[in-house]
């Protein structure tokens, strides 16, 4: 059972994605929040598996919470999801640097939301790879902000080949595929790059990979 926290300043949003939510067998809600610092201290509190984020909210937005929850210890197997208008709001990749999992705009059918959910609880990423790699390229090419963990210099060939494939929304199935590997090796190479980035998961591996130049968006 994914245990979900609900966090939008919108009471409409949050009950209706609460009722979606409930009415997954596999998943539950277990708080709501309408200020980023709820949305913090539920995360401690009702010991949620993955927080449901939106990016505007009042006292404290949805990236400064999402910072603090992936900062806490005692927090390392919370998810957040981040809900945004639009995929092109510039704010998503200061969600990614600050340890989001990946986004979802709020108009996305319900369906397609559960399996959201179910994808980045299960340990993965969300990242829709064409609007979200233009719009990471565009915005990490400004000199503000440290990168997000170690540069891709310190991999091997291989290891730099399927951090490629990841940033460009491949799963460990479609990068065995790719690279002529099994599943399980494709998935050992991203555990070692991740460890060797210090990455928290593979949406940080797609900043990185960005970030460094060394996949860069289709034109």
């Amino acid at each position: 059972m994914i245990r979900v926290l609900l966090a939008d300043d919108q009471t409409l949003v949050r009950a209706s994605f609460a009722m979606l939510v409930d009415s997954a067998p596999d998943m539950e809600v277990v708080g709501q929040a309408g200020t980023g610092k709820e949305a913090v201290e539920l995360a401690r509190s009702a010991r949620a598996d993955l927080v449901v984020m939106d990016i505007r909210m009042p006292e404290l937005d949805g990236i400064e919470a999402t910072r603090l929850i992936a900062a806490d210890d005692d927090l390392a197997g919370v998810k957040v999801l981040v809900l945004t208008t639009y995929d092109t709001d510039e704010h998503v990749v200061e969600a990614l640097r600050a340890g989001a999992s990946g986004f979802v705009v709020k108009d996305i059918r319900p369906a397609e939301l559960l399996d959201a959910i179910r994808t980045v609880a299960a340990g993965e990423s969300l990242l829709s790879p064409g609007p979200t790699a233009r719009l990471i390229s565009r915005v990490l090419a400004a000199p503000d902000g440290p990168p997000t963990a170690g540069g891709p210099e310190q991999l091997s060939d291989r290891e730099r080949q399927v951090l490629g494939l990841v940033a460009r929304g491949l799963n460990n199935t479609e990068i065995a595929e790719s690279l002529g590997l099994s599943p399980l090796t494709a998935k050992t190479h991203v555990s070692r790059i991740m460890g060797k980035l210090r990455a928290r998961d593979r949406a940080q591996l797609v900043v990185v990979a960005y970030e460094s130049g060394l996949v860069r968006p289709a034109c």
